[in-house]
């Protein structure tokens, strides 16, 4: 696809057999399009529905120089006690909570919020 747009129909009609996670952290991936408020659909939930079983997305803007420590702990959540090198896509909701709270110091509470977990 390169110097093409990837849309959310384009990955919706993929095959993806082993989908099991995504994170999603660019602004507003869990919010649906201003220019069609009837239609709730988002990309997280886009994901999702193409078989995705676990998504993280994102309500507003992301400030990248504090929202990475949430995303530093998630992923050190998230890939503790791997068994056989494979990652426990249900780890996702109770990784984003453990990161949010281990960073509360430093992230404020309007970034940490940011993040929002759509699946298993």
């Amino acid at each position: 696809m390169r110097d093409e747009h990837l849309t959310l129909l384009d990955i919706m009609e993929r095959d993806i057999p082993h989908a099991e996670f995504a994170f999603l952290s660019a602004c507003h991936t869990a919010v649906g399009d201003e220019e069609t408020p009837d239609e709730v659909i988002h990309l997280a939930a886009g994901l999702q529905f193409s078989g995705f079983k676990s998504v993280v997305g994102t309500l507003w803007e992301v400030d990248d120089s504090v929202a990475k420590h949430v995303v530093e702990a998630f992923y050190k959540y998230m890939f503790r006690d791997l068994e056989n090198g494979i990652v426990d896509c249900t780890k996702a909701a109770w990784a984003l909570n453990c990161a949010t709270h281990v960073v509360k110091t430093k992230v404020p509470l309007e970034q940490r919020m940011v993040f929002v977990h759509v699946g298993v």
